[in-house]
């Protein structure tokens, strides 16, 4: 039998985990923790869910996206999505500020929007109850609540879930994919769009798999049969340590931490997904809000207190940010539109390789994300002659090596 579209677009390796299409028919659609492959949907075998998946499928960002219709003036918005102003702060609230993976800002932005009646919920990753190496979407209605999530999750996440618990004006925040394929959902349904009046999005740079957090916890010192009882990725200052907690034998251990740089660098992020290998996001184009780090001025330690790049890409973003920082709920600079470029030197370089890797993929026979209203030519032709052979033979490298033309097979029937 034809297998249905969410299962073919898993299958040619272009879903991108948001859980979107789970939030829009939780009757037949589930997300699944898969070790290598991250978290995927998977359909059931019925005539009722092949149809949901039909109509889910006009939700999904993963198959591709379009960039015409947003509002863009000049470069950075032609690179980076709408920029209607951008600063450089922190949230005053100290705990915020140290909880969180840089200047807390996510975190003071959807408070303000909670104290204030903007919205009534935020929803946001957490690390999952029972199992700390793995997410979960959570309804936070407090502070309390938003502490309890704070900071990055270098894990799979699928907040789209999220949508078929929504009963009351909610916050979502998430990663770029996450946020596109809610902006398709909302965009076709009116009831959703009043449920979702604010999305903000995390700079993403792709996502590692189960597997992967698995080396990190060898690495951190997990001894065989312990209880995790806790994993930091980011947080407790900037960059922060890498952290894990667990028992054993009756007692609680707490690992030392090792730095930011050798655990993204040298841990996880070789395991991202081909699809985050290829994305054209990376910072939330299609937000109301994105936040993200700025290092073009680095942390000198570890610890350091955090700031954020904080941009507002819609009117209702705008508004928040700028209600924030006059009741000093965050502390904030305004900022030169490129200092995008500055401060995320490997977003930009990702992007001007995209229209080579997408190439390369063409010319071996792989399925690319059908995106449209980007300059990805224009961004490739801007690089070296090394840089443009770089993305295109380094890819098709990737392809035999990594064998990219087999289809995608979930293994994970249910979360474990």
């Amino acid at each position: 039998m034809t297998p249905d579209p969410i299962t073919r677009l898993v299958r040619r390796n272009l879903c991108t985990g948001c859980g979107v299409c789970a939030g829009l028919a939780p009757a037949h659609i589930r997300m699944v923790e898969d070790r290598e492959q991250g978290r995927r949907p998977v359909v059931d075998d019925t005539p009722a869910a092949r149809a949901a998946a039909r109509q889910a499928l006009s939700a999904c960002a993963g198959k591709g996206a379009d960039f015409t219709p947003l509002p863009r003036h000049d470069a950075t918005d032609q690179i980076w999505g709408p920029v209607l102003a951008i600063w450089e702060g922190w949230a005053t609230d100290p705990d915020l500020r140290h909880r969180g993976a840089s200047g807390g800002v996510a975190s003071a932005l959807s408070l303000f929007a909670l104290t204030t009646g903007a919205v009534q919920a935020v929803a946001h990753t957490a690390a999952h109850r029972d199992d700390p190496r793995r997410t979960e979407t959570r309804l936070s209605t407090d502070r309390a609540g938003l502490l309890g999530g704070a900071g990055s999750r270098y894990a799979q996440s699928s907040p789209g879930e999220v949508i078929a618990r929504l009963t009351a004006p909610t916050l979502v925040t998430g990663k770029p994919c996450d946020v596109a394929s809610l902006c398709l959902a909302r965009s076709r349904d009116a009831d959703l769009a009043r449920k979702v009046p604010l999305m903000l999005a995390i700079f993403c740079a792709g996502t590692p798999t189960l597997a992967a957090t698995d080396r990190l916890l060898r690495r951190l010192g997990l001894p065989p049969g312990a209880r995790l009882t806790g994993l930091r990725y980011r947080g407790a200052g900037w960059p922060g340590l890498m952290q894990a907690w667990w028992e054993k034998d009756g007692k609680t251990v707490t690992s030392p931490g090792i730095a930011y740089a050798e655990g993204w660098g040298g841990l996880l992020q070789d395991s991202r997904r081909w699809r985050c290998r290829i994305c054209a996001d990376h910072t939330g184009a299609f937000a109301d809000i994105s936040v993200g780090d700025p290092w073009h001025a680095p942390p000198v330690g570890n610890t350091d207190a955090g700031r954020s790049l904080i941009i507002a890409r819609s009117p209702a973003g705008l508004a928040l940010i700028t209600a924030a920082i006059a009741a000093g709920a965050i502390a904030a600079t305004p900022r030169p539109r490129d200092i995008i470029d500055k401060a995320q030197p490997n977003l930009r370089a990702t992007q001007g390789a995209l229209w080579g890797r997408r190439l390369a993929m063409r010319l071996m026979g792989l399925p690319v994300p059908a995106d449209r209203g980007l300059p990805l030519f224009a961004l490739w032709r801007a690089l070296t002659a090394r840089q443009k052979a770089q993305s295109l033979f380094g890819t098709a490298r990737r392809i035999l090596t990594q064998r990219l033309w087999s289809a995608v097979v979930i293994t994970a029937r249910r979360d474990p």
